[in-house]
């Protein structure tokens, strides 16, 4: 069985008291595309505290690739931690094939963590990326999931509408403001406190 991690205040730890969810834990990681400006320090800095994180929730535990049995295909998991019910993944794993909502709801009954690496700036010209994002961010959520990020951007200059492109994608727009809030509320106190959905439904099997 999963053991929850949102009871450990110091697994999520941080002074950001902007969120009105109640206090913002440090489980999105902005790392920016370095330019020639940056220093190789602060360019992976954040990179460095989310791979802190993972090995602090992992506890030192074996890191080994696995599959979730979806459907009667199998899910490819390319980060796990069996023992502490956590797995990492990079964004082009999640997003860049075709996967549905299905799958990323088996990943979020078979871990109460999940890392996601890479993540980019989407624009209205990946639409499949990012409606995948939208679907997995909602069954991260509805599984009450703890999600931790590391991206290119923060979360509301994550969406880019270019030119006219949010007429013809009103829908899209929508969508993505939804899931920004959603990401907004999920670094927060009260969202991190909840229980796993998934140490209710459990099944390795």
């Amino acid at each position: 069985g999963g053991v929850s991690v949102s009871g450990n205040d110091s697994d999520y730890d941080d002074d950001d008291d902007s969120n009105p969810h109640g206090r913002v834990h440090e489980t999105y990681f902005i790392q920016r595309k370095r330019n020639n400006h940056q220093k190789h320090h602060q360019h992976d800095r954040a990179r460095q505290k989310f791979d802190s994180l993972f090995r602090k929730l992992t506890k030192d535990s074996p890191i080994e690739s696995t599959v979730i049995d979806v459907q009667n295909r199998q899910l490819f998991v390319p980060h796990a931690s069996l023992e502490c019910d956590v797995a990492k993944f990079s964004f082009y794993d999640l997003c860049g094939r075709a996967k549905g909502a299905a799958d990323y709801l088996a990943i979020g009954e078979r871990f109460h963590t999940v890392f996601v690496e890479d993540v980019p700036a989407l624009t209205f010209h990946e639409t499949n990326l990012a409606r995948r994002w939208i679907t997995f961010v909602d069954a991260m959520y509805e599984c009450r999931v703890k999600l931790v990020v590391c991206a290119e951007t923060a979360p509301e200059e994550m969406f880019r509408v270019e030119g006219e492109g949010g007429r013809e994608h009103t829908d899209e727009v929508f969508a993505f403001e939804r899931t920004r809030s959603r990401m907004e509320e999920m670094r927060s106190e009260r969202y991190l406190r909840k229980t796993w959905v998934g140490s209710i439904t459990e099944s390795h099997g």
